[in-house]
């Protein structure tokens, strides 16, 4: 955000020939006396003169921006460094070459002075950056000159020598960096995430015997699964973790309230541990279950899991209203107004939506055309403009970290798409992202048949049935009624 002007001082300065404003003046060119702020504007003018020059467009002709040479403006450009004709930062130099030396510095060897040859792609890719402003802002930050220092002192750049660096959001950007590059392999972020808080979480377990245990559920109940069905989901890390978590705080409970293990427990234990405490509780389900496929205790045992299809849903009222809001609200981003689009009108998850490439979203100058199923949808005006907007820009595509990213939804890590909790969060404020998409698959079942509801937005038929039923639309028995 640029800093607020100061007050104009008519006593003191004459008004600016450009602005007609009462500030210091910085320049005095062939139009007259320039201020301060209008000679700044100026040297970060660039673009295509009329005589055919690229480059900084500092002067003014008729009102059009026009080069050094057709407006007689004397003016040190001229990068020592690169021979670029841009802004300059310091000694001579352009922002881009002083981030590339800064970065270049930060990241020699403690051992050798020399640069490793697989650090070199943070040099280039920041180098490479349309806001070279940006990554400078970044690198100068002392928790990030602390941690490519630190990177630059391993032995060698891998994932393991990564992961002895204090963890951090900079540890985890530049570990993307580094994997976005192809200097590192590409790995599930969320499932190495687990590994390591999972370790740490069993350690709370205060049995010795059930600490074997729970170290067996992580092993074989919870990774075997997520390593089976990686890249694993948002929903399914997060789910994943809960079970975990309430499975260890089960065992705690079996030592601390009734001295038991979890071999020895009862049908009586399992009732007591459900009545005693939140619905959460019923998240044990998970870990009983394995421990009965594993014969820790017998399989007579049963618990109630937690209910599912209780959550809210908005009704058509309410739809309507958010409908309006996100296709005409001035304070909406084209992002934002583009996901609760997909939510709001096609019932979409967010972790859909956040997975969403330009492939499956093609804009043309005729249309706008959506792939969520087996069907391509055409977006009709005004449902259109967010995605036109946003494929003619730029959005985190200024930095380093998508230098050929193919997300609708880019992220802030780099290669990755925006991240599905984030997504909820900026759109709290005009919706509940689940009780919106509740609403509307239950108002779509009303009046469009299963079957070819779930092809064009791409569900299994079974959950939009389930839907149908909660809705009172019960296409299967209305066609059987009618034969």
């Amino acid at each position: 955000m640029a800093r607020p002007r100061k007050p104009e001082d008519p006593d003191s300065f004459q008004p600016c020939d450009r602005c007609g404003k009462c500030y210091s003046p910085a320049a005095w060119w062939p139009e007259g006396v320039v201020c301060g702020y209008c000679y700044q504007a100026a040297k970060r003018t660039t673009g295509r003169c009329p005589c055919g020059h690229e480059g900084v467009l500092p002067g003014l002709i008729d009102g059009a921006p026009v080069c050094r040479r057709c407006s007689g403006i004397t003016l040190n450009v001229d990068c020592v460094e690169c021979g670029a004709e841009t802004e300059l930062y310091r000694g001579g130099c352009c922002l881009r070459c002083i981030l590339k030396y800064t970065a270049t510095e930060l990241l020699r060897s403690p051992d050798t002075g020399e640069i490793d040859p697989k650090l070199t792609v943070i040099v280039d890719a920041l180098g490479a950056m349309e806001r070279p402003n940006s990554g400078l802002t970044w690198i100068r930050q002392a928790h990030v000159k602390t941690f490519l220092k630190a990177l630059a002192a391993q032995k060698e750049i891998t994932h393991e020598a990564v992961d002895t660096l204090p963890p951090s959001r900079t540890t985890n950007y530049v570990r993307a960096l580094l994997a976005e590059h192809g200097v590192l392999p590409v790995r599930d972020e969320l499932l190495a995430r687990f590994e390591v808080w999972a370790i740490n979480k069993q350690a709370k377990v205060i049995d010795t015997e059930q600490q074997m245990i729970i170290d067996q559920f992580r092993r074989w109940g919870l990774l075997r699964h997520l390593r089976s069905s990686s890249p694993i989901s948002n929903s399914a890390f997060l789910r994943a973790k809960q079970s975990f978590t309430v499975a260890i705080e089960f065992c705690n409970w079996l030592t601390l309230e009734r001295g038991l293990t979890v071999t020895q427990i009862s049908q009586h234990e399992l009732d007591a541990w459900q009545a005693g405490g939140t619905s959460t509780r019923g998240h044990v389900y998970r870990f009983i279950r394995w421990a009965i496929a594993t014969r820790i205790i017998p399989s007579y045992l049963t618990l109630v899991p937690h209910r599912r299809g209780t959550a809210a849903r908005l009704d058509a009222e309410s739809q309507t209203a958010a409908v309006d809001k996100a296709v005409y609200a001035d304070d909406l981003t084209d992002r934002d107004r583009l996901a609760a689009i997909l939510i709001i009108v096609f019932g979409q998850p967010v972790e859909k939506i956040a997975n969403l490439t330009w492939d499956d979203i093609v804009v043309t100058d005729p249309a706008v055309v959506l792939h969520l199923g087996e069907y391509p949808i055409k977006l009709p005006p005004p449902l259109d403009i967010p995605a036109r907007t946003l494929a003619a820009g730029n959005v985190n595509g200024q930095t380093a970290a998508h230098p050929r990213s193919p997300w609708v939804f880019r992220g802030y890590t780099p290669g990755a798409h925006l991240d599905p909790a984030h997504l909820r969060l900026r759109l709290k404020p005009l919706f509940a992202a689940l009780a919106a998409r509740l609403g509307t698959l239950t108002e779509l079942t009303k009046t469009t048949p299963v079957a070819i509801l779930a092809q064009i937005l791409g569900y299994d038929a079974t959950t939009l049935e389930a839907h149908a039923r909660m809705a009172g639309a019960g296409y299967a028995e209305y066609i059987a009624l009618r034969d």
